[in-house]
């Protein structure tokens, strides 16, 4: 009897995880992006031996963290039914501020005086940068009611136009600042390590499980979703559209900026072009891992395994050597794939309704 009482709340547990009814095409939709990674590291571990060396792992999993970064902040904005196509010029734009102010000061020309930072303020300076233009962002959508896609557009160009304009195009090198002026360590951020893991990682880390905190435990991650899944009933039951859907772009310039840091410690130089492109990885991540871009339904567990997916993805093409126009062709493929299996989860989702 006991058994009998147990099983069907099990049962419903288990239902309600994968929306509906328990059927394989269900769970294989559901789990799609962990299957795909178990299957490429599988691959790669067989036909290609150096994939398993620690190096390789250690410099694939920086390379996730940066995407994955991205991707968490991506996520919030994607969960809301928006999109930001500015982040990789964020993170351009931080490295620059970050570079310039490391290796020439703030120059306060009216009183003929350079002002030198230590790191952890040259850090908040470029984060809050990166939140600012978030927050540009969010006020261009919410209050002058410009597509997301226009909004973000518009601030990508004009916040790589702000890093090119920092330093006429040019690179901010060695970034190792001066113990006289104790600005010395930004390099650590990018090159040190605890308990045999990058920095980077441990950032990924705390912020993935910060993220998948707010979205699960509290009232703004469930306004997130709801505003996702209808922006007018969300509105009409009490939820701050505007002051959420605002919130969520500054979020995503706050971890771009952060990955702004991260690359330019690592490089140990801020170059302006620093982040081209880095927004489609970002949306890439977040497509593979199941968030829909209609806004709604997604995970920020899925997000870092979708980064996981395109990094040992592209790891390992590189590893066998090919071309880097074959690797452009199969990542584009892969990210459709993934659309045309999200829409078939929607279509299963509504057919169980």
């Amino acid at each position: 009897m006991a058994d009998a009482k147990i099983q069907p709340t099990e049962t419903v547990r288990v239902t309600r995880l994968f929306g509906g009814r328990l059927t394989v095409q269900g769970v294989l939709v559901q789990l799609r992006a962990f299957i795909a990674l178990i299957l490429l590291v599988a691959f790669f571990t067989i036909v290609s031996e150096p994939f398993t060396k620690e190096s390789n792992q250690i410099i694939l999993a920086k390379q996730v963290a940066i995407n994955a970064i991205l991707g968490i902040g991506m996520t919030f904005v994607i969960l809301t039914g928006g999109i930001d196509l500015s982040v990789g010029s964020i993170v351009g734009l931080t490295g620059m501020i970050a570079g310039g102010l490391i290796n020439e000061g703030l120059v306060l020309e009216p009183l003929n005086k350079v002002v030198y930072f230590n790191v952890w303020i040259v850090g908040l300076i470029a984060i809050l940068v990166g939140m600012l233009v978030g927050l540009i962002n969010g006020i261009l959508i919410t209050r002058f009611n410009v597509a997301p896609f226009i909004a973000t557009l518009g601030t990508l160009y004009m916040a790589r136009g702000f890093s090119l304009l920092r330093n006429n195009g040019a690179t901010f090198p060695n970034l190792i600042g001066k113990p006289e002026l104790h600005n010395t360590g930004f390099p650590k951020l990018g090159a040190g390590s605890f308990l045999g893991l990058p920095y980077s990682i441990w950032i990924m880390i705390a912020m993935g499980l910060l993220a998948i905190f707010i979205t699960k435990k509290t009232p703004f991650g469930r306004q997130v979703y709801a505003i996702g899944g209808n922006r007018r009933a969300a509105e009409l039951s009490g939820v701050r559209v505007k002051t959420i859907t605002l919130m969520t772009y500054v979020i995503s310039g706050f971890c771009a900026a952060v990955v702004g840091l991260i690359v330019t410690s690592q490089l140990v130089a801020s170059h302006p072009s620093t982040g081209e492109t880095w927004e489609l990885n970002a949306i890439a991540a977040v497509v593979l891992g199941g968030t829909s871009l209609a806004g709604g339904r997604g995970t920020i567990l899925g997000t870092i395994v979708g980064a996981f997916v395109i990094g040992v993805l592209r790891n390992g093409m590189i590893l066998e050597g090919l071309s880097s126009f074959w690797q452009m062709v199969i990542t584009g493929f892969v990210i459709i794939l993934a659309v045309i299996i999200d829409q078939v989860q929607q279509q299963l989702q509504e057919r169980k309704r």
